[in-house]
């Protein structure tokens, strides 16, 4: 896998027989002749164009791992307007696909990589996983197996290729927080480029590095156990001990003194409670039996 990631782009040749730029003149072989043989993606961009800057480097991306099932031919609209005015193209950045001599397909502005896979998909059929999303998807296999060194490497394989891959990140930062490294894995999020800060891959880890420092202040439990045990009418105890046993891995207590404060006072704290069970379950993942248990149980509060 590392010497696949060190190999770049596609399989299916070099990058300029898959990446091309076109003009006026070049146009009918570029992509009218090409396009009989596979479809061809224009890119309509000019250089002034924020947004074009965001979507190139993504469809070049997306091309190169389609292996030569389609090819990406880039037009300048500042200094070859006509074809593009013979597209009706108003704004750009604008895509569209060619194939059998006449556009079939296309979308306009920076849409995300996976809006750009799916018509990638529709033209030619679905693409084979590019050499990281590769190495990402053996990484996670590595974590379920317990072999956490194995995926460290990977996902730090993955970071040498592409510095700001937010799913590697997020990864490598949970393998420091489940270690019990808290610095460390708040040293590979500050890492995350600001543009990319408010990505879905990293809310996981976010809400678990907000839980473990929360943890991590109240120390031992005694306390809050031997509070709740005199007065279980002590409910900012029993949300601190809920807090620290989730911290130490005891989940199914942790959600069950939530569910508990909940019943005794929903209004605590401006329900507290279950926002904090919302959390766990941002933290521990969707598909966590113990999110899983624990929304039924919060369900089952919430409608009763």
């Amino acid at each position: 896998m590392l010497n696949d990631l060190s190999a770049g782009g596609a399989t299916g040749g070099p990058a300029g027989d898959l990446i091309r730029d076109t003009t006026t003149n070049s146009f009918r072989q570029d992509v009218i002749a090409e396009s009989m043989n596979r479809p061809v993606l224009v890119d309509f961009w000019a250089p002034w164009c924020g947004p074009c800057k965001q979507l190139t480097p993504v469809l070049e991306k997306v091309v190169q791992a389609a292996a030569g099932k389609v090819v990406l031919a880039k037009m300048n609209i500042d200094e070859h307007p006509s074809i593009a005015g013979q597209l009706g193209i108003q704004s750009i950045p604008a895509v569209i696909a060619f194939d059998k001599g006449r556009p079939v397909d296309g979308f306009m502005g920076a849409v995300p990589e996976g809006q750009i896979k799916e018509l990638i998909e529709r033209l030619s059929g679905p693409a084979g996983p590019s050499p990281i999303e590769g190495a990402l998807t053996e990484a996670a296999a590595l974590v379920e197996e317990g072999d956490l060194a194995g995926a460290s490497e990977l996902f730090a394989a993955v970071l040498e290729q592409e510095p700001d891959n937010v799913v590697a990140l997020a990864g490598l930062a949970k393998l420091q927080l489940d270690a019990g490294e808290i610095e460390n894995a708040k040293r590979v999020l500050a890492m995350v480029p600001e543009e990319k800060a408010a990505d879905p891959a990293l809310a996981g880890i976010r809400a678990a590095l907000e839980l473990a420092e929360q943890a991590a202040a109240l120390g031992d439990l005694a306390g809050p156990q031997k509070a709740v045990d005199a007065d279980p009418d002590d409910h900012q105890s029993r949300f601190d001990l809920a807090l620290g046993l989730a911290a130490r891995n005891q989940r199914e207590q942790a959600v069950d003194h939530l569910i508990e404060l909940r019943k005794r006072d929903r209004t605590w704290n401006d329900d507290a409670a279950r926002k904090q069970l919302l959390q766990f379950f941002e933290a521990w993942g969707v598909m966590d039996p113990d999110t899983i248990r624990g929304r039924r149980k919060l369900s089952t509060l919430l409608f009763s």
